[in-house]
């Protein structure tokens, strides 16, 4: 029974897509017959063996329910009690997960602002002090994600510099990658260049947004980072029983660079929007519409008159990102097509037109 509409396209999340094709298929061959649950099947062994091609041979996966699942898992098995972690403003941890990381871990936040959400070795040094004092929690692990919740991408020198930065003040480096795939499609590089080469210690390793059901991990790549992985995940309700299913996902993802390929398409949409959008300033078509931020993944940060944005939010769906500035988020999928693109476009047009 279908009870939505399947030609429904909206701009408001790459959560909003559907499950890959391709995945749907990789899980319909793992779904036969009885094999062992909470991990000790072969599909889950297989992952393994893949994780390691990818990422090095030291890296080892804990898949788990969902990203704040994910998250969480990491930055706890990251830190003992009394440990602190120093993120941006703008970091999902931070702004997104209900106090998730707080509240189940004890830990403490010291979020940094930064306009782009991009942290740097000297953003991170307004929070990373105190060691050793007693009345301040420990600041011992750094929080970045790639891409960033504002869509921007940090590039391999700006990981490696805060990496070094963080080793040196013997934090442990955490990267919330829920959007890896976008990053490495936008900076053309693999996923080890992107992470263990250049120091990265425990990754969230995302694979919902790209084309996934319900599918997230972490990836320790720093054996010495996260010994307690294995009691964690169960104790932190994060351990499946039907494992396979998931780690199905990533296998299919990582097979014949489906989820590389699935990542630059959504990307490429992003940016013909934004292309578009930019031409149709240029000749008029577009009064009061500006950009806020740059354009390197899937998602196009945008201000516009607020009649404008009711006008389009008739037809489409997307999110207000600062409702003070007018700030709105427009996002692709895997599955997005050049059409919809154009289609939207068009309707932003017409709507800032009306709004005049």
């Amino acid at each position: 029974m279908t009870i939505h509409d399947p030609h429904r396209i909206a701009f408001a999340s790459d959560n909003y897509a559907g499950v890959h094709q391709q995945i749907l298929d990789g899980l319909a061959i793992a779904n036969g017959g009885h094999v062992s649950a909470y991990g000790d099947d072969p599909y889950t062994a297989q992952l393994g063996a893949v994780i390691r091609d990818t990422f090095g041979e030291q890296a080892e996966i804990f898949p788990v329910f969902n990203g704040t699942g994910a998250n969480v898992l990491a930055l706890t098995a990251s830190m003992p009690r009394w440990g602190a972690v120093v993120c941006s403003t703008h970091a999902h941890i931070h702004t997104d997960e209900g106090g998730a990381p707080e509240r189940i871990t004890g830990l403490k936040l010291y979020p940094v602002p930064t306009p782009d959400a991009k942290l740097t070795p000297d953003l991170v040094a307004t929070e990373a002090w105190g060691f050793g004092f007693e009345h301040r929690a420990q600041p011992l692990v750094l929080s970045i994600t790639q891409t960033t919740e504002l869509g921007t991408v940090y590039s391999l020198d700006e990981i490696r510099a805060l990496t070094r930065f963080a080793h040196d003040k013997g934090m442990t480096v955490h990267m919330d990658g829920a959007r890896l795939w976008n990053a490495a499609a936008s900076l053309g590089v693999t996923f080890r260049e992107m992470t263990t080469d250049v120091g990265v210690d425990i990754l969230s390793f995302g694979a919902t947004k790209i084309g996934g059901m319900g599918a997230e991990a972490v990836v320790v790549l720093n054996p010495e980072t996260a010994p307690g992985m294995l009691y964690l995940r169960k104790a932190i309700g994060q351990l499946g029983s039907k494992l396979r299913f998931v780690s199905q996902q990533y296998l299919t993802l990582l097979e014949n660079d489906l989820g590389m390929s699935a990542a630059r398409h959504a990307n490429a949409m992003a940016a013909i929007l934004r292309d578009t959008l930019e031409g149709a300033i240029v000749r008029g078509e577009a009064p009061e519409l500006a950009f806020t931020q740059k354009t390197e993944a899937n998602a196009v940060f945008a201000t516009l008159p607020r009649p404008a944005i009711d006008r389009l939010r008739e037809t489409f769906h997307f999110y207000d990102w600062d409702e003070s500035i007018n700030e709105v988020r427009w996002m692709t999928a895997f599955d997005t097509t050049e059409a919809d693109v154009v289609r939207f476009a068009e309707a932003i047009c017409a709507a800032l037109t009306d709004a005049k």
